[in-house]
């Protein structure tokens, strides 16, 4: 494989997405646009009332509505096999899903009863027909004991310590929202089925369902061609999935289902909901010693394939940037009376970031010292971290003096003091972090196929990435054509077989490396098959957007293909974990009559290692910037006496343009040596950084008011209450 200068440079290449002509055209294929001929829809019976026992589930009336096909309740389940949890930490008792309440009702909105009929309006109709009663427990007196309890300890505990500082925070549980609900729809084909469903994980869903069915894994067809949006939402195989799988491979029909955006609220997976209470402890100069921290995540009623990722990045990413020689973190992660609660866009590092961003603006001030020296005195080197992770690559301090260079933070710290005379209100925050980049393995392959086309292929799927853009530029930088040449396909599991999909931030990492390899090997394959036509050594054919370029002549792309379609397959293992970085600088404006909050500008450095496609990256540090707003200042997913008061978006809070601040973001890159192009992740930073900034800025604000730790979201009558002193 030749440098970016032999090949075009298309690497680092500012380049719009080629899937958007497509979706601005209204070609775009959601799940909800296929109708197949004769296909049922399948609605959902679920439960208004929290935990207790089933007393009464008449489908008699229900039965006799008109359209109605079938009603599936847990007595007709049985013999079904299970999906699979991760078991990223030991020790664990697994709660897989349960496709529907057997006898006993966990949590409100839990599937009772799925009814499958001609029409969604007539199954919904009938659904409504279901007599269910249930006599609901009572609250439990004493929590119940943690699903699972797990411990990171590093270095030796401080002998002697001057200064302890703690801080608590709660993190409200959020819902992914996705501009697309999720959605299924099963075809009976022969002895199996295609399903088409708007998930992040085809490879994992089949598998997942192959287990549940009791049907060879081969027999079943995973397709997301369009996905709109997922955020950790559509990570895991839900049960709705299964229902509909289930109910087409009975009634050897086309089922489909799609969620309303209220089921959403009630059922699908929610994130975030941890509390975290940390201690470090300092020396006389301020210097940190040791840090002990608890841990407390909710996991909801069922556990999905990834619940376990939040609490583990949490507690293996701390203590974050700094040099802290001990580290002693508890966490236990209990079992709840809501949805499961997974992986939401940022995993466990956001909780990770912000009680460490917290504990040094703490740090600062008990020492009398601006909050951006009390950083740059005390951060760690990239390395092993006191818990045992190793983070490949970065300069902390380099970050935070670029963000002090480009933001005149000195100037604006003495300016912060002229306001504050006037009476203003304003503060400074700022978010250091650090960001782990994925783990494992993922599949590639590309192949030159009849007419001189090149086909990708990949086991990382796309929910609005632009991922066909990205890795049609490693191809073509790969084997030296343009990338208008290289034709993507994912998300299909009759097209790749084996693969983990996209999440955790490791697509381009991990799934461009592998998308690298397979290119080389491709070139390399293509040499030698030129070299064979031209008579020449392989080591004189160049490739190039013509060809192969050979001594005696130019073989086009086409007359390459002539024998048959040339491919090459690599499964790439990383050996190491990417990390990225960054640094996040808030100035806010709070208003003392009212608390309303205004984000006055934000600037932000970030190391997402080398830069696939700048645009690309830009799109999503954007979309990150807003989902850590939201997350910061308005989303919380709110019940009452066991009922769901944030049931629609008249009532959940989701961040709008006019709600996105100044924002000016600063490349920082230094490439990481876990993978041979350098990349690190980056499309979950803005849920790491900036929810951290934006409350050290808030909290400094309100610092001349003696206000305690606050916790999200910072909403204007929190803020308000907070000035005034009032619960």
């Amino acid at each position: 494989m030749g440098s970016s200068a032999e090949t075009g440079g298309w690497i680092g290449k500012r380049m719009t997405r080629r899937e958007d002509l497509r979706l601005l055209k209204g070609e775009g294929r959601f799940v909800d646009d296929l109708s197949p001929e004769g296909c049922l829809a399948l609605e959902i019976l679920r439960s208004p009332y929290g935990p207790g026992s089933i007393t009464c589930l008449n489908l008699d009336d229900a039965a006799g509505m008109p359209g109605v096909v079938a009603i599936l309740t847990a007595a007709d389940l049985g013999g079904l096999g299970q999906a699979s949890v991760n078991a990223l930490l030991p020790g664990l008792a697994p709660r897989p899903l349960r496709l529907l309440a057997d006898g006993e009702i966990e949590a409100m909105g839990q599937a009772v009863a799925a009814v499958v009929a001609q029409t969604r309006d007539q199954a919904r109709d009938a659904a409504e027909m279901i007599l269910l009663e249930v006599e609901e427990a009572p609250p439990e007196e004493t929590e119940p004991p943690p699903a699972l309890t797990h411990r990171w300890q590093g270095g030796m505990a401080p002998q002697k310590v001057a200064r302890q500082i703690s801080v608590t925070q709660s993190h409200a549980l959020l819902a992914p929202m996705a501009m697309e609900p999720r959605a299924a729809l099963a075809l009976p084909e022969g002895s199996g089925l295609t399903l088409h469903l708007s998930t992040q994980t085809p490879q994992r869903c089949r598998d997942d369902l192959a287990a549940i069915l009791g049907l060879p894994a081969d027999t079943l067809r995973v397709v997301a061609r369009d996905v709109g949006g997922a955020f950790g939402g559509k990570a895991s195989l839900m049960p709705e999935d299964a229902l509909v799988a289930l109910a087409a491979h009975r009634l050897g029909r086309p089922v489909k289902w799609v969620a309303s955006r209220a089921e959403e609220f009630l059922a699908a997976t929610q994130g975030r909901g941890a509390r975290i209470s940390a201690r470090l402890q300092l020396d006389e100069s301020g210097a940190p010693l040791g840090l002990t921290a608890e841990l407390a995540f909710p996991l909801g009623h069922w556990m999905p394939y990834s619940a376990l990722a939040p609490i583990r990045n949490a507690g293996r990413i701390l203590p974050g940037p700094y040099a802290v020689p001990h580290v002693d973190v508890r966490a236990q992660a209990m079992v709840t009376a809501g949805p499961a609660v997974n992986i939401y866009r940022g995993a466990g590092r956001p909780e990770a970031a912000m009680i460490m961003e917290r504990l040094a603006d703490r740090a600062a001030e008990a020492m009398g010292l601006d909050p951006l020296d009390w950083r740059l005195a005390h951060l760690g080197q990239p390395g092993p971290l006191a818990g045992g992770e190793v983070v490949c690559s970065g300069d902390y301090a380099a970050l935070l003096h670029r963000l002090a260079e480009a933001t005149g933070y000195r100037a604006l710290r003495n300016r912060q003091q002229q306001r504050r005379a006037g009476g203003e209100v304003c503060g400074l925050g700022i978010g250091l972090y650090i960001e782990p980049c994925g783990q494992g393995w993922e599949t590639a392959s590309v192949t030159l196929e009849a007419g001189g086309r090149l086909v990708a292929r990949t086991g990382s799927s796309a929910q609005g990435q632009g991922r066909e853009t990205a890795f049609a530029q490693i191809v073509a930088e790969a084997i030296g054509c343009d990338p208008g040449r290289v034709g993507v396909i994912h998300s299909d599991t009759a097209q790749v077989a084996q693969g983990i999909g996209a999440l955790a931030s490791r697509s381009t990492a991990i799934g461009g490396t592998a998308m690298w390899h397979a290119a080389g090997k491709l070139g390399a394959l293509l040499r030698d098959h030129a070299a064979g036509l031209a008579g020449c050594a392989a080591g004189e054919v160049r490739l190039s957007d013509a060809g192969a370029e050979t001594p005696s002549r130019r073989i086009g792309w086409a007359e390459l293909a002539a024998a048959g379609p040339i491919r090459a397959d690599h499964r790439h293992e990383a050996a190491a974990e990417a990390w990225a970085s960054g640094a996040v600088l808030a100035e806010v404006t709070v208003d003392p009559e009212t608390g309303a909050l205004t984000i006055d500008r934000i600037t932000w450095v970030d190391d997402a290692g080398r830069v696939l496609n700048p645009l690309l990256v830009e799109g999503q540090l954007w979309g990150g910037l807003a989902q850590g707003i939201g997350a910061a200042l308005m989303e919380q997913v709110v019940y009452r006496d066991g009922q769901l008061l944030t049931g629609s978006l008249m009532d959940y809070a989701v961040p709008r343009a006019s709600d996105m601040p100044p924002l000016r973001m600063i490349s920082a890159p230094i490439p990481s040596p876990a993978n041979p192009l350098g990349f690190k992740g980056v499309g979950e930073a803005g849920c790491i950084g900036v929810p951290a900034a934006l409350m050290n800025a808030v909290q400094d604000a309100l610092l001349p008011f003696g206000v305690p730790d606050l916790s999200f979201p910072l909403t204007s009558e929190k803020i308000w209450r907070a000035i005034q002193r009032l619960p």
